[in-house]
């Protein structure tokens, strides 16, 4: 039987929820730039947006492309009303009640129901104890519809404001708006991007992936984290604790939007107010950085096709041959025997334990790869990780209940499963077997993600609503088990849905506590995928980079960035990984890489040698310059470390964190400092032999000595023929550094020298920090020594503020002053005259040989 029109229209209203009808054309009133979109999991067309309540407004450009939404929530929209919005001993509760249709499936109707517990990050996080004594914010809750405003106390500015569109909270999708106050915002890693993110229009997408880094993919990395730097240079930073898959969309307002497809809205706000202090808040959360070995921070070198011990050692001999520093040879899959972990091939590499205790005679470390997946196809009996681990059931589950088979590099593979405590005890014995018969030194933790060559698993993956939920973020090929395992898979915490991001960690962590208790000293790992807190267990490289300019210049943002995240010990493979490097790039790279905290050339099989000694010898040259910069600057580097380690502070810094008034800095991502006081201009172009720098207001001194720049904040033109990386020093810093040698075994017990950058009125400051090196936890033991360096009053002394037997021997053995301004007649080195001392008039930079021990105090004054 057929309706008549009016009936229809009668059932329509009583099926359309209330907040449906039509919107007001008032509440449609709304800037291109700040409009949310309504059809967040398809395109609806305009009667299908009015269904919903929004309003349609089509725009020039497609209706899908970036672009103010043509679909749009109206102001006042309602999703959630507060109730019962109370005061508790620590802030607020309440409870939020839905009261208009949600338009996705398994909409959550009272949050936070304690009948239906939520998966949330098992991530231990600090607990509030109470209230703040002095709140430096300020709180208002709209109540319907609920909504949230965070404001500064003092100034009153808005750093969080949740009313500007409903927030949406289904079992498999949540989404929340807020405005940001400025158009600077950093981080949401790991992409391939610029420092400060794009808000028009882009969208982020968080989803750990085996990705070749390229522009708007979602990479190996969630980091679900930003900063915000205000317009009076204030900064705050977000954090949402929720390891879903997600996206993060920016828009022109400026504002921003969650979407996270599981979990819960978990949101840390630190509110700075400088962004060092952010950044320190967020480490606070998620855990301050480990201390790596002092030979990590030296040169390492590793290429995918060393494919025997015979040309291991090669590399090694053409390293010592050619006088190029070298601490830590690497080796990729070539070691292995069939590709599986925890095995070596008993041909190509058949005195592979002798070739690493020889490495280790000539105080060099080994490091070798290990994949995520575990090789399931020998004949029981044969291949003992897999034999031992399907007998303690470690390896993640298929729907069925059975380990879920996938394919990498050995050919069908099963994943262990790092969020059960027994996966952890399996792997600490396969790492102590393994490191019986070969005394490896840390760990390269390779395809993490977890990747695999087949869709889900080998069977496919079942159809579900885990498999496809009802919104997919902006994932690379379009599905979540793309690339990886089924999303359905069983792991002990729960599905890989939930937990696919957080793989990597769990893994690192696993590994972190195994090499600890194998070789009980501090474990040094590397590691591809990442999470928010992996910088207390791993560093990180940038994975698959290639051999091209565009990927130099963004391995600065992707350093300085995960050093925002709290990952310091990071770095991209030098020269590039895939495709053939050339010369030039390769010089101004090695020359880049000098920097990154962490050091490695690595390159792919099948590409052209990319050895420092495989060049001419002027590169040659230029390249050894670089790797003697790096090694004199250790104890700087350390010292850094120690910082990061001890105190939440950051290594490679981006310009903005030091000189956070100064908005020239904000996007400065083509040059980075270390600390606060040495800042690194290098070249990025081909065919270049000039580059430009941004100086913040102040002097700057190059490192050599040979010049000053007086800057009030300005761009400057720097002289960079390929033998040469602009480094200088920032009044008012104190550098230690020490004589550079072919490894850090050698040269730790070298010779010392400081330089001392003078500001206008004759100070500066400095520190060192020195242990073993090696040794776990020296800090927390007490175990270490540290000295303050001073300069004032036409004088340098040092301060021990705790001594130890580690420096014993050591000898300071030069103190340079730059930025004395009248020529000194008499220099005293503990009351005794320096005869030899050099002072240049045209550069004032005075020298002073010395040759004083390290361990006691001492003074050093001009006149």
């Amino acid at each position: 039987m057929g309706l008549g029109p009016g009936v229809a229209a009668a059932l329509l209203a009583l099926l359309v929820p209330a907040a449906a009808r039509g919107p007001g054309t008032a509440a449609c009133e709304v800037a291109p730039g700040g409009r949310f979109d309504c059809g967040p999991e398809r395109l609806l067309s305009r009667a299908g947006c009015e269904a919903r309540g929004c309003c349609y407004r089509p725009g020039p450009g497609p209706a899908r492309g970036p672009g103010p939404p043509w679909c749009f929530f109206p102001r006042g929209y309602r999703s959630y009303r507060a109730e019962n919005l109370t005061a508790t001993e620590s802030g607020f509760s309440a409870r939020l009640r839905r009261v208009a249709a949600a338009f996705l499936p398994g909409a959550v109707d009272v949050l936070r129901d304690a009948a239906r517990p939520r998966y949330e990050v098992p991530l231990a996080t600090p607990r509030v104890r109470g209230r703040a004594a002095a709140a430096l914010y300020g709180l208002q809750v709209s109540q319907d519809p609920f909504g949230l405003v965070v404001c500064r106390q003092r100034g009153g500015r808005v750093l969080l404001n949740t009313t500007v569109a409903p927030l949406f909270f289904t079992d498999q999708f949540l989404q929340i708006s807020t405005s940001l106050p400025s158009h600077f915002i950093s981080g949401l890693g790991e992409h391939l991007t610029p420092l400060v993110l794009d808000t028009a229009w882009t969208r982020v997408t968080l989803w750990n992936r085996d990705m070749a880094p390229v522009p708007h993919v979602n990479l190996y990395g969630s980091h679900p984290f930003y900063l915000v730097m205000e317009d009076d240079g204030s900064a705050h930073g977000v954090f949402l604790l929720n390891s879903n898959a997600m996206d993060v969309l920016l828009q022109p307002s400026p504002a921003l939007t969650w979407r996270t497809t599981g979990g819960i809205l978990d949101f840390y706000i630190f509110l700075g107010p400088d962004p060092k202090s952010v950044v320190r808040q967020y480490l606070d959360v998620v855990g301050f950085p480990f201390m790596p070995p002092y030979w990590g921070l030296g040169f390492h070198l590793c290429r995918w096709g060393y494919s025997s011990t015979d040309i291991t050692r090669q590399v090694v001999a053409n390293m010592t041959a050619a006088r190029f520093p070298l601490d830590v040879q690497w080796n990729d899959l070539d070691y292995a025997d069939a590709k599986r972990d925890f095995t070596f091939n008993k041909k190509s590499f058949r005195d592979y334990p002798e070739m690493v205790r020889d490495f280790h005679s000539r105080g060099l470390r080994y490091i070798m790869i290990v994949d995520a997946g575990i090789s399931s196809s020998g004949p029981p009996g044969t291949y003992k990780p897999y034999d031992e681990g399907l007998k303690r059931g470690v390896f993640i589950r298929n729907a069925t209940g059975q380990p879920l088979i996938g394919k990498v590099w050995p050919g069908p593979t099963v994943f262990p499963d790092f969020t059960n405590p027994e996966t952890h005890e399996w792997w600490h014995d396969m790492v102590k077997d393994f490191h019986e018969q070969v005394p490896f030194d840390g760990m390269w933790l390779d395809m993490n993600e977890p990747s695999n060559f087949v869709e889900g698993s080998q069977d496919g993956c079942p159809n579900n609503n885990l498999e496809h939920p009802p919104y997919v973020p902006g994932v690379f090929g379009g599905r979540l088990q793309a690339g990886t395992i089924c999303a359905s898979s069983q792991q002990y915490l729960s599905s890989h849905y939930n937990l696919h991001s957080l793989y990597g960690l769990t893994e690192a962590i696993a590994s972190h506590n195994a090499l600890l208790r194998v070789r009980g000293k501090r474990p040094f790992i590397i590691s591809r995928s990442t999470f928010a807190g992996h910088g207390r267990y791993a560093g990180h490289w940038t994975g698959d980079v290639g051999s091209d300019w565009e990927q130099l210049y963004y391995s600065i943002p992707e350093v300085l960035l995960f050093n925002l995240f709290g990952v310091p010990l990071v770095g991209a493979d030098i020269c590039g990984f895939m495709g053939d490097t050339n010369e030039e790039l390769c010089v101004r790279w090695t020359q880049l890489g000098a920097f990154y905290p962490f050091m490695r050339n690595h390159n792919d099989h099948g590409t052209r040698p990319q050895e420092p000694y495989a060049f001419s010898p002027p590169a040659q040259a230029a390249m050894r310059n670089a790797l003697h910069l790096r090694y004199s600057l250790l104890p700087f580097l350390y010292t850094l470390f120690h910082r990061a380690h001890s105190a939440g502070e950051t290594v490679a810094r981006p310009l903005f964190l030091e000189f956070p008034t100064d908005p020239n800095t904000w996007a400065v991502d083509r040059q980075l400092l270390w600390g606060g006081g040495l800042l690194i201009t290098p070249v990025l172009e081909a065919g270049q032999t000039k580059v430009s720098g941004y100086f913040p207001a102040g002097t700057w001194y190059s490192l050599a000595g040979d010049s000053t720049i007086h800057s009030k904040g300005q761009w400057i033109l720097l002289p960079a023929p390929l033998d040469t990386i602009n480094v200088h020093v920032r009044a008012g810093h104190i550098l230690p550094l020490q004589e550079p040698a072919f490894s850090t075994a050698q040269s730790r017990g070298k010779g010392m020298a400081l330089v001392v950058a003078l500001t206008p009125d004759g100070f500066a400051r400095g520190d060192l920090f020195w242990d073993d090196g090696e040794s776990w936890e020296t800090f927390e033991r007490g175990d270490y020594t540290e000295i303050l360096f001073l300069a004032s009053n036409d004088a340098v002394l040092s301060q021990l503020l705790r001594a130890s037997a580690h420096l014993d021997g050591v000898l300071l053995e030069a103190v340079t002053v730059l930025g004395v301004t009248s020529p000194p007649r008499r220099v005293l080195a503990n009351s005794a005259i320096v005869s030899d001392f050099s002072y240049r008039s045209d550069t004032q930079v005075l020298r002073v040989p010395v040759s004083l021990p390290m361990w006691e105090q001492f003074v050093i004054s001009w006149s």
